[in-house]
Formats: structure tokens, C-alpha cells, sequence
């Protein structure tokens, strides 16, 4: 069964921080200005916001990948 995870693309991402400011518990700027996706697996109930972080990244560094 796949699964729905969003991923960031780190040669595009300039840790702007916005997908963070939509949901925290999702993604997570570290003090180096390192973008860490703390849950990448896309669930109902961030379902959302995750495709509200990949509408506004500036850099569209941020995508849904399917898994096995």
C-alpha cells in the first residue's frame, strides 16, 4: 500500500520559513536555517496544510512523493 509524503527539495530551499509558519508540527527551520520535515507522511489531518506550504514556497522546493 502506498503512501502520500511530502519531501523538500534542499537545492531549492532557501529556509524561508514559511512552511513552517503554516504548520510547525510538520516542518522545522533549525538554527543552521535547515528545513527538517519532522512528519513526512501526509495524513487527513495535514493534508491541508502541506498543500498550502507547497502553494506558497517561493522556491517550490517542497513536493508529495508516493511510496511503497
Amino acid at each position: 500500500m502506498s503512501k502520500r509524503q511530502v519531501v523538500v527539495d534542499y537545492g531549492l530551499c532557501e529556509a524561508n520559513a514559511i512552511c513552517m509558519g503554516i504548520n510547525p508540527e510538520v516542518f522545522h527551520l533549525d538554527d543552521e536555517d535547515h528545513l527538517h520535515i519532522l512528519k513526512p507522511d501526509i495524513t487527513p489531518e495535514t493534508e491541508h496544510d502541506v498543500a498550502e506550504a507547497i502553494r506558497r514556497c517561493p522556491r517550490q522546493a517542497l513536493s508529495i512523493v508516493e511510496t511503497d
